[in-house]
């Protein structure tokens, strides 16, 4: 059998039903055109995780990590089933594979679990009898066969991952954006396309809450030497960016409005809520100018998990707004969402003028 291609769909590839029947016709164009078979990863439609999460946190407030895994997954799940379908409607053979069934294995933590190793057999043996494998974004389990749940946006990590264990050397990922740009195109003006991206500059980029990539896969990729590369997610499907061994240094800024920063008492507080966020493996920056702490990309119950693992609250201290500039790194406070876009607004103007000095930080990621 030769190997097959990896394929990521994020869920802005579904906006309708309609959405799944236009990927259907692609994917088989695809397989006959390239005479190749798909392992095609797909998230749910959007809005359909945080409906869940809703309707979860309507019954209990504060949702043990499990429950959380086992729901919120579902929204993917699903997206996988109607490409299924879709794909059955199209006369192909196409099957879903599960977390549980995958052979991606985790530890023990339900939600942001870490992957300990990957099993190919699973895959191997769907991809004899099907021209296309689905597997819902995020899944897996761990060695006691739980659901476990790699994380908010983590389809990047699972499709990664089985490229890693099919021994693919490239993996597409499919989004709304055809590659990584300066900063979001979707927020700022005058972005620009980074057309190859060193495998350093992406994950840097991702810790800061970049969109674009899941930061783990980013790494997982360095390790096994695959090539990511990014294209939109509807027709032609064109490719924007490659993530790499190569790139030149880049100038960027970040904002993710849903990332935000925690003040707490003393430094000590924060380093030891910055370990903790870490060590459960949520996306955490600990500043340098303060006892402040980066939580990246929300979708966490703050206070309820400082409360589970007895830290300090801390106090809301802004949304972080992040320039870099080849390795360094300054990351500025916004008070609000409208300051945020402004402020990314301004720093992304200083960054493309190539005579602009680098902007004093407010406060200094590391």
């Amino acid at each position: 059998m030769t190997t097959p291609a990896v394929l990521k769909f994020g869920g802005s590839s579904f906006r309708t039903l309609a959405s799944y029947g236009v990927l259907a016709e692609a994917l088989g164009r695809r397989i006959d055109e390239d005479g190749t078979k798909l392992v095609v990863v797909v998230s749910g439609q959007p809005g359909e995780t945080e409906q869940f999460r809703d309707r979860l946190n309507q019954i209990n407030p504060h949702p043990e990590d499990e429950t959380v895994a086992g729901l919120l997954t579902l929204a993917d799940t699903v997206g996988a089933q109607l490409l299924a379908t879709a794909l059955h409607r199209q006369d192909r053979s196409a099957t879903v594979l599960a977390g549980h069934q995958v052979g991606l294995v985790t530890n023990s933590s339900f939600m942001w679990a870490r992957l300990e190793h990957s099993d190919p057999g699973p895959l191997e043996e769907a991809l004899r009898e099907n021209d296309v494998v689905i597997v819902p974004g995020g899944q897996a389990a761990d060695a006691q066969g739980r659901p476990t749940w790699l994380g908010k946006n983590s389809s990047d990590l699972s499709a990664v991952a089985i490229a890693a264990a099919l021994g693919t050397s490239r993996c597409e990922i499919h989004s709304d954006v055809d590659g990584i740009y300066s900063t979001d195109p979707h927020l700022v003006s005058g972005t620009r396309l980074l057309r190859e991206v060193s495998y350093n500059i992406a994950a840097l980029m991702s810790l800061y809450g970049a969109k674009v990539l899941h930061r783990r896969s980013v790494r997982l990729a360095q390790k096994h030497g695959i090539d990511i590369v990014c294209r939109l997610n509807r027709a032609p499907y064109g490719a924007g960016s490659v993530i790499g061994t190569r790139g030149a240094t880049a100038s960027a800024v970040v904002l993710n409005q849903r990332s935000t920063v925690l003040r707490y008492a003393t430094e000590a507080a924060a380093d030891h809520a910055y370990a903790t966020f870490h060590g459960a493996n949520i996306d955490t920056v600990r500043l340098t100018d303060g006892p402040l702490v980066a939580v990246i990309g929300g979708f966490v119950d703050l206070e309820e998990f400082q409360r589970r693992q007895g830290l300090t609250l801390g106090v809301h201290a802004g949304i972080p707004v992040t320039a870099l500039r080849g390795s360094k790194v300054a990351t500025h406070l916004a008070e609000n969402e409208e300051e945020a876009l402004y402020l990314a607004q301004r720093l992304h103007d200083e960054l493309q003028n190539p005579d602009a000095l680098f902007p004093e930080p407010e406060l200094m990621g590391v």
